[in-house]
C-alpha cells in the first residue's frame, strides 16, 4: 500500500470523494510522492519507452521538421526550441544535433525544457550537459521565454488529468474516486447531474473530456497567434470526439488497476486529438492533421533514414534498425508499433503553409 494511497484516503474521509482529475493530479505530481516527482520511468529498466529511446531516428526527422517549420514562420532570429515533458532528454539532443546541419536554424535558437520533475530535469542536464546552444528549463510553459516559437510535445497531453462523465438514469454525472466499506479506492458516482450535459447516450455511457489539455492547448495556441511559430504534437489517441474512457496504468510495462498504488503507476488517457484541433482553432491558430505517426515519419523519409543508417551498420545493428522503423511506423499491433495508434498534429501560426509531415 502506498503512502499517497494513504494521503489520498485521509482526503476522501475528510472532504468526500474527489474527481479523477484531481486524483490523476496527485497520483502523477503530488510534491513528494507524485509518479513522475520521485522516478526516472523510462526505457526497458523503467515502465514504459517512448519513441526517441526507441531509435535517434525519430529526432532526428523531428528536428528536420523544426527547421523547416522555422524556415516557414519566416526565420525569426532570435527564436526558442521549447519541448513540454521533455523526458530523459533524448528528444532534444537528437533535434539540436541535426540542427547542426543548419548553421543560420541552430545561431538562432536557444533552447527551453517545461519539466515540473526534478528527478527528470537532473537526468535532462545530464543528457544535454555537452550541448553548444544556451537551455534553459521552468516549470510551466508560461515561464517559457516569449518570442517565435517551435513547440514540441511529444507524449506529453496524455499524461494531463481527465475528466470522467457517466451517464446515468437521471443524467450525466461526474465520475468521482471515494472509498468503499474497506477503506479501498473505488469509483462512483454521485446524485448529482450536470444540467449543462445533453448529449444523448445510453446509460451507462461514459465521456472523457480533457480540460486541462484543451485549456492549455488554447494557450499555446493564442501564443502562436501572437508571437508566430509552430506546436508538433505527437501522442496516442483518437481522431474524431467519441464516448468511451481510455484512462490507463502501466508499471514495469504492464497494465495495472488505476486505483491500486497511486504514486507508483503512470496513469494516462488516449488523446482526443478532435477536441485539441477546436482548441487551438477557437484561439485563431491553424491545425494540420492528424494524420498517423507512420504517416508522418514516412513523409519525412524514415525509410531513406533506416537505409542510410544501414548501409553503415553490421548485421546485427541493421536488424536493430529494421525493427526500430518498423515500431514507429508500423502498422498491426498497437502493443509493439506505434505507426498507427500514434497521431500527429500541427498548430501554427493562421499565415504559416503547410509543413512537411502534413502534405496532401
Amino acid at each position: 500500500m502506498s503512502a499517497l494511497r494513504d494521503e489520498i484516503a485521509a482526503i476522501i474521509a475528510q472532504d468526500g470523494p474527489i474527481t479523477l482529475e484531481r486524483y490523476m493530479s496527485l497520483a502523477l505530481s503530488h510534491p513528494t510522492l507524485g509518479y513522475y516527482m520521485t522516478r526516472d520511468p523510462f526505457g526497458a529498466g523503467g515502465d514504459f519507452i517512448t519513441a526517441p529511446e526507441i531509435s535517434q531516428m525519430f529526432g532526428e526527422l523531428v528536428g528536420l521538421w523544426a527547421q523547416e517549420a522555422w524556415r516557414a514562420a519566416g526565420a525569426p532570429a532570435p527564436a526558442h526550441l521549447i519541448e513540454l515533458g521533455p523526458g530523459r532528454g533524448t528528444l532534444m539532443s537528437d533535434v539540436l544535433r541535426v540542427a547542426r546541419i543548419s548553421p543560420p536554424f541552430f545561431d538562432a535558437i536557444d533552447a527551453h525544457l517545461v519539466e515540473t520533475s526534478p528527478v527528470l530535469e537532473a537526468v535532462q542536464r545530464r543528457t544535454l550537459a555537452d550541448v553548444e546552444t544556451p537551455i534553459g528549463w521552468s516549470a510551466d510553459i508560461a515561464l517559457a521565454p516569449q518570442g517565435p516559437a517551435i513547440i514540441l510535445a511529444n507524449e506529453f497531453f496524455d499524461a494531463l488529468p481527465a475528466r470522467h462523465f457517466v451517464k446515468t438514469a437521471r443524467g450525466w454525472s461526474e465520475r468521482l474516486v471515494g472509498l468503499d466499506d474497506a477503506g479501498a479506492l473505488v469509483f462512483g458516482v454521485p446524485d448529482h447531474v450536470e444540467q449543462d450535459l445533453k448529449i444523448a447516450a445510453p446509460e451507462g455511457s461514459i465521456i472523457e473530456v480533457g480540460a486541462i489539455a484543451a485549456r492549455l492547448m488554447s494557450e499555446i495556441a493564442a501564443r502562436l497567434v501572437a508571437q508566430g511559430g509552430a506546436l508538433l504534437v505527437v501522442d496516442y489517441g483518437h481522431t474524431r470526439t467519441t464516448l468511451g474512457e481510455t484512462l490507463q496504468a502501466v508499471a514495469r510495462h504492464a497494465y495495472v488497476d488505476p486505483l491500486a498504488e497511486p504514486g507508483e503507476a503512470d496513469l494516462t488517457t488516449h488523446l482526443d486529438f478532435a477536441a485539441l484541433a477546436r482548441a487551438a482553432t477557437s484561439a485563431g491558430a491553424r491545425v494540420q492533421g492528424p494524420v498517423t505517426q507512420g504517416a508522418f515519419l514516412t513523409q519525412l523519409g524514415i525509410a531513406q533514414r533506416a537505409e542510410a543508417l544501414q548501409r553503415r551498420a553490421t548485421p546485427a545493428q541493421s536488424a536493430d534498425i529494421a525493427l526500430a522503423l518498423e515500431r514507429l511506423a508500423g502498422a498491426g499491433d498497437p502493443t509493439r508499433n506505434m505507426g498507427e495508434l500514434f497521431k500527429a498534429m500541427a498548430v501554427t501560426h493562421p499565415a504559416m503553409p503547410d509543413l512537411p509531415g502534413f502534405y496532401a
